[in-house]
């Protein structure tokens, strides 16, 4: 499944506005036509934040609002990229010379990222194409990207890469709330040092179990390599890591090597530097949010009659670790979620990196309508919050299908 491409569809483009729209801006600005159009779908995560790149499995789905590209493949060596939006700048490089600036959150990098991923399989190579730009990501965006399928969620499983449909409750409806506070993961530090200190998590439980640590990467594997449930992972967290942050010279001694081991065979270039490591806290919240996806897959395959209300407990709990244990909420984010919990969200929790973005919330369909008209004047109106058009900070949305390219009939 990960191999395949996205689906092929003909289409009357003077029958879809937006298709229409691009194809005359595309004219006009390369004085010919295009030769197919491309869609990516939004994504939003349910549930399972920050451990795809630990190695467990996510609940995200693919949302209806989406991209479109417009492409004409050309003969010379020159890739030449334009926007819609006159806010970002049109750009023009060599593509046997592809330079990615990783300290500038350039609009056009993450093209120029995918496009250095092209040459080998889509789904599960995209994932490390992100790389390219600095991200130490897990995959989850771009495998639900290709993998989704309209009316249902998927459990994403990693390593091999393999999607379950995931069906949802039919009397409640996922909201989505931006929060109008930006954090480009591949600018800031933040990201890859929750990746680093995940890393080193790990390999201290490795050495602490007797496993041959100097091999594990990631939580998953030790998990598997002792053969026990994630509860159980707990208790050893517990017993192994103190919940006080960890100083380079401390994981030295711990794990018996130098620090310039450290620096050039764990850390990543842009995490030498960092002082002070959260490893108990990661990995709690870890190992605890991989237990709530399954536990969410669960609730949805039992289908019981408080399943609104559970998959919400769920989704609170997850917040809560994600701002206590992971770190990366930030007020407004809280500010939000406890907002659409006041107005009738079943369940609310940051979605995505953290830092700032977005909130996804479970609402009872009865409820909708005054749950959208609440949270926009108890969040957007008060606080002059409407940076971006009020359809795209706050919206409803069901699970929609997967990547698809256009071809004109």
């Amino acid at each position: 499944m990960a191999t395949e491409g996205p689906a092929v569809r003909r289409v009357q483009v003077a029958e879809h506005p937006r298709l229409l729209k691009l194809k005359e801006m595309f004219n006009s600005k390369f004085g010919s036509i295009p030769k197919f159009y491309v869609r990516a779908p939004g994504r939003v995560n349910i549930i399972g934040e920050h451990i795809d790149y630990c190695g467990y499995s996510v609940l995200p789905m693919a949302v209806e609002q989406d991209m479109l590209i417009a492409v004409e493949p050309v003969k010379t060596h020159v890739l030449q990229l334009a926007n819609t939006n006159p806010l970002y700048p049109d750009f023009s490089t060599s593509a046997n010379n592809i330079q990615i600036d990783k300290t500038k959150p350039l609009w056009h990098n993450y093209f120029l990222c995918g496009f250095k991923g092209i040459q080998v399989e889509l789904a599960e190579i995209c994932a490390k194409s992100e790389r390219y730009i600095g991200t130490e990501g897990g995959g989850m965006d771009q495998s639900i990207s290709f993998l989704a399928e309209e009316g249902t969620a998927k459990l994403i499983e990693f390593s091999p890469l393999r999607a379950t449909d995931v069906k949802l409750p039919s009397g409640a409806v996922f909201v989505i709330a931006n929060s109008c506070v930006e954090m480009n993961k591949a600018a800031t530090s933040h990201f890859n040092i929750r990746v680093m200190e995940c890393r080193l998590a790990a390999k201290l439980l490795a050495k602490h179990k007797s496993l041959p640590w100097k091999e594990v990467l990631r939580l998953e594997e030790v998990q598997a390599k002792l053969g026990i449930s994630l509860e159980e992972m707990l208790l050893i967290t517990e017993d192994a890591l103190h919940p006080e942050p960890y100083s380079p010279e401390e994981l030295c001694k711990c794990l018996g090597i130098s620090l310039q081991e450290l620096k050039t065979q764990i850390l990543s270039p842009n995490t030498q530097d960092v002082l002070t490591f959260k490893l108990y806290q990661r990995a709690k919240h870890v190992y605890s949010e991989a237990a709530r996806v399954l536990q969410f897959k669960k609730i949805c395959e039992e289908a019981p009659d408080n399943m609104v209300q559970l998959l919400g407990e769920l989704m609170n709990q997850s917040h809560m670790s994600c701002r206590d244990m992971y770190e990366c909420s930030c007020p407004e984010l809280d500010q939000l979620v406890d907002i659409c919990r006041k107005f009738g969200a079943q369940g609310s929790r940051l979605t995505g990196a953290g830092w700032g973005g977005c909130t996804v919330s479970i609402v009872p369909a009865d409820k909708l309508s005054s749950f959208l008209a609440n949270v926009h004047e108890a969040y957007y109106q008060r606080s002059n919050r409407s940076l971006a058009p009020e359809k795209q900070s706050l919206f409803a949305t069901k699970p929609g299908g997967g990547a698809l390219v256009f071809l004109e009939a």
